[in-house]
């Protein structure tokens, strides 16, 4: 009996082990992301696909099944989101000389606006409902909430829109306290660096928009 229970208790040590190197990886990756994004490189595409491989198995062993549902779409719609956003942010206008240049950051049209709140309300109940009859997740709301509240951010990121930052402002900030939450070490520390380069993010693309205008 005492030989079965090593082999139990080896087993969760080992598996608790991979969770906190799962993380740590994810965080390490979320802070190239993170800076990329802050200076408005196109390369954080690429790291973006990268990113939800590891958080696949991370969501689902700690029980964030909203999370963990991203991770999948993340990780099936990691090129395409990754194409789109790069062709997206390369398709500017072109100079005199034939080179192209990559797009404009801007503000968020009214319409979209709109739209991006409609369909955040949709997605946020669609995700309730299925967390809600489908698993046991005791986070259903908050979990939900900044997930659908995500898929619209890196939308309004792939659109290159200012206003892509107060949406990660939100999100990020709910979402460091529901890893805090949930027990994970590295994860909360993220979310957090996350919240608080949210509003130096948004001041330095108001800062790069505004200087791309001038120049045009």
């Amino acid at each position: 009996m005492n030989d079965i229970w090593s082999v139990i208790s080896s087993a969760f040590a080992q598996h608790g082990e991979t969770i906190h190197l799962l993380d740590a990886i994810g965080v390490t990756l979320g802070l190239v992301y993170l800076w990329l994004e802050y200076k408005a490189n196109v390369v954080m595409w690429v790291v973006g696909i990268i990113m939800p491989a590891i958080d696949i198995y991370l969501y689902f062993s700690t029980g964030l099944y909203a999370d963990f549902g991203m991770a999948i779409y993340y990780s099936v719609a990691a090129v395409v989101a990754a194409i789109y956003g790069f062709r997206h942010w390369r398709s500017g206008d072109t100079t005199t000389d034939g080179r192209g240049t990559e797009r404009s950051i801007t503000h968020m049209p009214r319409r979209e606006a709109v739209m991006a709140m409609i369909a955040f309300l949709g997605i946020w109940f669609v995700m309730y409902e299925l967390l809600i009859h489908l698993t046991n997740s005791t986070v259903p709301v908050t979990d939900s909430f900044a997930n659908a509240l995500s898929i619209v951010a890196l939308w309004a990121l792939a659109r290159k829109y200012l206003e892509q930052w107060l949406l990660w402002l939100v999100a990020d900030a709910v979402l460091t306290a529901l890893y805090a939450y949930k027990g994970l070490l590295f994860r909360p520390c993220l979310y957090g660096l996350y919240t608080v380069i949210a509003v130096f993010g948004y001041f330095k693309w108001k800062k790069m928009m505004q200087a791309q205008q001038a120049r045009q």
